[in-house]
Order: C-alpha cells, then structure tokens, then sequence
C-alpha cells in the first residue's frame, strides 16, 4: 500500500524550527525575496513602480527617486504599519500553513507569545489574503454543488415536553447561514455564504461557465440549474454516488470545514464565516502541496495585498464604536 503525500518526507519542505531560528537580516531579506521576485529582492515603490531608489543606512527603508515615498518591506501591504518584528509574521505563516485543519488564534497567541488580539487579527489578514487569490474566478468541466449550514445554535429545551422541532423556521435564531460551494473534479474551490440555498443561484450562474456539467443533491432548491446547465442529481437517501452522479468532492470540503469547526476553532459562523470558507478551500484546493511551498505562496499572498479595510484597527475601531453607542 502506497504511503499517503501527507505522511511522506517529501510533503516536508519547511522547518519551523529554521524560520524561528533566523536572524532580523535574513527575515528582512526572505521577505524581500518573496515580495520583489519579479526584480529579484530589488525594492520597487509601491506607488510608481519605480526601480530607482535611495537606501537608509540607519533604517530599513527605501526613497524612491521618482515621486520621493518613502517605503519598508511591508508599506502597502496587508502588514503595513506592523509592530512585530518581521520574523515573527514569518513564523506566524510557518505555523498558520502547518495546521491541516487551520489553527486558531488562541494557539496562535500562545506561539507567539502575543496577546489574543493581536493573533486573531493577524490569523484573519492571512485568511483575506488567501480568499482575495479566487476573486472573480470561475469554474468549468464537471463542477459539484452542495450546501452546509453553521450557526446558529439553538439550545433544546431541558424537559422533554418543552422542545420544538429546531429545523423549522419559527423555532430558530435567524443567525444560520449556508456555506455554497461550487467545486470542480480535480480542480478549484469556491465556497460563498449565503441565508439560504435559493439565493445562491445567481451566484452559480455568474461563477460556472457555460457548458459545463453540474452534480447536486435532490434538494428543490438545485432544480433552477436545469435552465442553464446539464444537471446531474443524487438522491443521498438511495446511494451516495449512482451512474456518475455524486457529490463527493463537495462534501471532501465540507468535512474539512466541520474539523476545523469541531476540532480547531469550535465555532466559525458569524460574519466572519467566508473567511473561514476561503482559507479551506486553499487548503483543500492545496493539500497535496509541500508545506514550504503553502508557506511561500501566503507570504506572496500577503504581501501582494494591499491594506485590509477590514482588519486594520479592528479593535480600536470596534472600541470607538463600544464609546459611542454608551
């Protein structure tokens, strides 16, 4: 019996170890390697693209002679106006692609001996990075569609005779939402979060391209993809996979997902739920890939992406919201 990729030496590429023993200098140059590639490691503005610059000898900075910004290593990126030292943010990435299952802000904190905060910020900046790789991209060939649902717990009632039936509308919190992917066999992942399966057909429409053939389940809310697409259904209550149709690619990430709910984070449904989403469609999507190449493609990713709106002075913006509201 074959040894499985993830069990073999040749899965590993990297050594946490290593990145925690480098030196400033050579966390300074790594990254500048992997942001400026396409010049190898020479510093290009981020605002002109220009090549010409001066450098600081007392500072690790660059003017550029064009239009005279200054710059560092990270200016522009989704680490702009960082407070870690650089290797630290590599050793954060050395560990958020080691976990199969993901890796928790907690554990994270812990690593790195960083407060809680600080973690669970920066864990999400690696998951936007990752999810804006898939903007505007499609799906083609055999594509499987499938829907989970998170959140939204009800606790039942204590006696018996007290609870209701949970699956019904009336006796939930309204906070459940479905996770829609659209997966292809052998190919990309693209999950989207929606309050309903229904209102994920426009999406489907817009995101699989025209001539492919698309594997549902039995649900009603699939029978719209007959219009536009040849649509092949499974009934799961008579066989999971029958002439060909099936859903199992689909619910290969899905199980990814429930793991990492189950074990990992214990709970990924809000309005932080996509990006959870996304960073498992990577990691599904990546999971026969080395984990020095996993590492080296979220550093670029991270340092390709600009400023997140989202997650640069969370905390002091969610606390001039907290002062307002009193």
């Amino acid at each position: 019996m074959s040894q499985h990729f993830l069990l073999s030496a040749a899965a590993r590429s990297l050594s946490v170890a290593k990145v925690a023993r480098m030196s400033d200098e050579e966390a300074h140059t790594a990254f500048k390697m992997i942001r400026w590639s396409d010049t190898q490691g020479e510093p290009c503005c981020p605002k002109c693209a220009c090549t010409a610059t001066y450098t600081y000898a007392t500072r690790k900075l660059w003017k550029c002679k064009a239009c005279n910004h200054q710059f560092s290593v990270t200016s522009g990126t989704i680490f702009a106006n960082r407070k870690m030292p650089i290797r630290d943010y590599l050793l954060a990435i050395a560990l958020f692609v080691d976990g199969v299952k993901g890796h928790n802000a907690l554990q994270m904190s812990r690593d790195l001996n960083r407060s809680y905060k600080t973690a669970f910020v920066l864990c999400h900046k690696l998951r936007e990075s990752l999810g804006d790789l898939d903007n505007g991209a499609t799906v083609s060939g055999e594509v499987e569609v499938d829907g989970g649902y998170f959140g939204g717990y009800v606790k039942p009632a204590n006696n018996k005779e007290n609870r209701r039936d949970r699956r019904l509308s009336q006796n939930q919190s309204g906070k459940r939402r479905v996770v829609v992917v659209m997966r292809e066999r052998n190919g990309k992942t693209l999950p989207f979060v929606f309050r309903s399966e229904d209102a994920s057909i426009p999406t489907i429409n817009e995101r699989v391209t025209s001539g492919s053939t698309i594997y549902a389940d039995d649900a009603a809310s699939w029978d719209a993809l007959h219009i536009r697409f040849l649509t092949k259904r499974i009934n799961h209550s008579e066989a999971y996979s029958k002439d060909g149709a099936c859903t199992n690619w689909a619910e290969s990430f899905f199980s990814r997902m429930r793991r990492a709910e189950i074990g990992i984070h214990h709970r990924i449904a809000g309005k932080y739920l996509a990006f959870y989403a996304r960073e498992m469609a990577w990691r599904e999507d990546n999971r026969r890939v080395t984990n020095g190449q996993q590492y080296l493609a979220v550093t670029d990713a991270a340092l390709k992406h600009s400023v997140s709106r989202v997650w640069a002075g969370y905390w002091q913006r969610y606390q001039r919201d907290a002062h307002a509201s009193i």
